[in-house]
Parts: structure tokens; sequence; C-alpha cells
């Protein structure tokens, strides 16, 4: 086994104020229903466990959950950490954050993630599962960003 990392960060500008986009992000329901590849996030306090859906890298699956110790500070930044229970051991983990700042008509969104993830492949595939792993989050993050901003402009017209 070879645990494999990669980070993303990206920024957007997004069309909507603090108040809306940090409702979406603090809902743990909405946000798997935004999210690509996200099947569901059981959410119990500041602990949250993300359930992945099915992935292949190199022909190897992928299909894990993985908890999150999440703090919060309102309207500005949301935190995570791979937070195991103890004695728990689990393949995939991320570690991120998502902030939001005043953007002109709207809020910026910053988005940081670092995922790992733990394969039965050699050290020596690490450039062809980091590529295939740096594709995905790119895929999901624009997907999951698409997503987000209908969603908010959508609640915005109701």
């Amino acid at each position: 086994m070879h645990t494999f990392t990669t980070t993303r960060t990206a920024e957007v500008d997004v069309p909507a104020d603090r108040g809306a986009l940090w409702a979406a992000l603090t809902d743990p329901d909405l946000l798997a229903r935004l999210t690509p590849l996200l099947r569901g996030i059981d959410a119990d306090g500041d602990v949250w466990r993300w359930h992945l859906a099915g992935v292949s890298v190199l022909g190897v699956g992928i299909s894990s959950s993985f908890t999150e110790k999440m703090t919060f500070d309102p309207q500005r930044r949301i935190g995570y950490t791979h937070s195991p229970a103890p004695g728990v051991v689990e393949r995939t983990g991320a570690d991120g954050w998502y902030s939001l700042d005043d953007a002109p008509g709207g809020t910026r969104l910053g988005i940081g993630l670092t995922l790992r993830v733990e394969l039965p492949l050699t050290r020596i595939a690490a450039p062809a599962v980091v590529t295939a792993m740096n594709a995905t989050l790119q895929r999901t993050g624009d997907r999951f960003t698409a997503n987000l901003v209908r969603h908010v402009a959508g609640a915005a017209d109701r």
C-alpha cells in the first residue's frame, strides 16, 4: 500500500451574499447533493462522515467513507481535518477549507483541499495516480462550483 496525495485550491466570485453561501456549505445534505462523487454526509455536530461514490484510479476501485472534524467561523471560514475515531483505519481522508470574503457583486469563495488515498499500488505509479486524482478533483470542483452557483442563484429568485 502506498499513500497518494494531491492538493487543489481555487477562488471564484459568486453573485450571492455570504449568508446564502454559508447556508449551503453548512448543510450536509445539500452539500452532498451539490458535490459530484459524494453519496452523502452524516453529520454529528462538528464531526462529519463523508461517503464517496465509487471511483477508479488506474483500474483500482475506491469507494470509501472518511471522518472529518469541522470548524466553523460563521460566514467567514469552514475548516475540516481528517479525524477518524481512535483505532479506526480510513484509507481516504481530506484536509481543507472554504473561505468567504466580500467581492464586488457578491462573495469570493475560496476552496482548498488536500486529498490522501491509500491504494495497493507501488510508489512508481505516483505520477499517473496523482495526474488522475488531479483531473478528477478538477472536474468535481468545476461541477460543484456550477451546482453551488446555480443553487444560490435559484434561492435568490425564490
